[in-house]
């Protein structure tokens, strides 16, 4: 049975680095920031790689390092699993010795034995004598996990494990990953810049940034209900704006908000004070387009209007942009089926209506300071 991964670390400048994370057993926790925010340091921290200036990392009841009480285990005692970004496989090796040779002083019968084995768990089965210039970069990738598992390690430590590949390799790795993380009985922690990547993987998302945790949480929450602005802009909220608390409906678990000349309904925030300015932001899902030719109840619900200010066909999606009646210099994003644009006849600088769903709207502190 494995333990849960708890890591608390501080360093000072110039890198400096304050994060706070967990993962348990069976868990892929998404590590996500931008370059330098630290990610990779985190891994090589926990990996026993790095040595922060304080702090501790905990698997179970075992302490892997503690900076108070000068504890710090080697790599060999954690036995951490890592899987790097340009995989480091031995080139003059086959598919097969890359893995034995992560199985230490086994008898060789026994390594080769574990080593097929493994390879035959990541779907590499009758490649074992290929070289790693024979294998696509799927394929390499697939031996470098086997690698990582054959120390039966306590912790899966993936560093952008899918970045080298072409997105349709990415996306058959990403459904072979689903599948064996159902065999892992470890934490896996998964350090990727690519958002959708994480929210397709990860049970829980944790956002980096300049070295310091923002958030963690469910992807989904995440991304649809960030804490702060800053955190907004990380994970590509574009729909952010600046808004007043108008009141609380207690009776129809409505908080009302200014936004311009329009007052919206939002769900139920008590939290933020009546007259006080916020920042709120709704995702593009969130924003439904009136269609003229048939009309629903939804157009009810937070109505706004103005001129389309972008019309932009993505493939079988289309980002929309309104610049909004009474509401300068805000562009509200849209994205609508490529087809449904077309039968409505939308293009720029055409008269638009749409409906900001109230359940979407989020309600965040005006500054980056975390709301209570």
């Amino acid at each position: 049975m494995g333990a849960k991964l708890a890591v608390a670390l501080q360093d000072d400048g110039p890198f400096r680095l304050d994060v706070q994370l967990s993962c348990a057993t069976g868990e892929i926790l998404a590590l996500v920031g931008p370059s330098g925010s630290g990610k990779s340091r985190v891994l090589r921290s926990i990996a026993g790689l790095y040595r922060p200036k304080r702090g501790e990392i905990t698997y179970g009841d075992a302490v892997w390092y503690d900076a108070a009480n000068a504890v710090d285990r080697t790599p060999q005692q954690r036995r951490v699993g890592i899987v790097f970004q340009n995989y480091a496989l031995f080139p003059h090796l086959s598919a097969i010795k890359n893995v034995m040779e992560a199985l230490g002083d086994r008898p060789y019968s026994e390594r080769r034995a574990r080593a097929g084995e493994l390879l035959g768990l990541v779907n590499l089965g009758g490649l074992e004598n290929r070289s790693p210039a024979a294998l696509s970069g799927g394929q390499q990738q697939r031996v470098a996990v086997a690698r990582a598992l054959a120390r039966d390690p306590n912790v899966l430590l993936l560093d952008e494990p899918f970045s080298a590949v072409d997105k349709a390799t990415r996306q058959r790795l990403y459904r072979e990953l689903a599948d064996l993380r159902r065999q892992l009985r470890m934490p896996v922690i998964l350090v990727t810049h690519d958002l959708d990547e994480a929210a397709l993987l990860a049970d829980r998302l944790c956002i980096l940034h300049r070295g310091k945790t923002l958030q963690e949480g469910p992807p989904f929450d995440v991304m649809v209900k960030p804490a702060t602005p800053e955190i907004a802009r990380l994970v590509g909220l574009k729909n952010t704006f600046e808004g007043r608390v108008m009141e609380h409906g207690v009776s129809n678990d409505r908080t009302f908000l200014g936004w311009g000349p329009y007052t919206l309904e939002t769900s139920y925030r008590p939290n933020f004070p009546e007259g006080s300015s916020v920042t709120w932001a709704i995702p593009n899902a969130r924003v439904i387009l009136h269609r003229p030719d048939r009309p629903s109840r939804g157009e009810k619900e937070n109505p706004v209007s103005g001129i389309i200010a972008e019309f932009v066909p993505l493939g079988d999606q289309t980002s929309v942009a309104i610049a909004v009646d009474g509401v300068p210099d805000s562009p509200l994003f849209m994205t609508v089926p490529t087809h449904v644009a077309q039968r409505n006849d939308l293009a720029a600088e055409k008269r638009i209506s749409a409906s900001l769903l109230a359940k979407g709207i989020h309600l965040m502190p005006l500054s980056d300071e975390v709301q209570t």
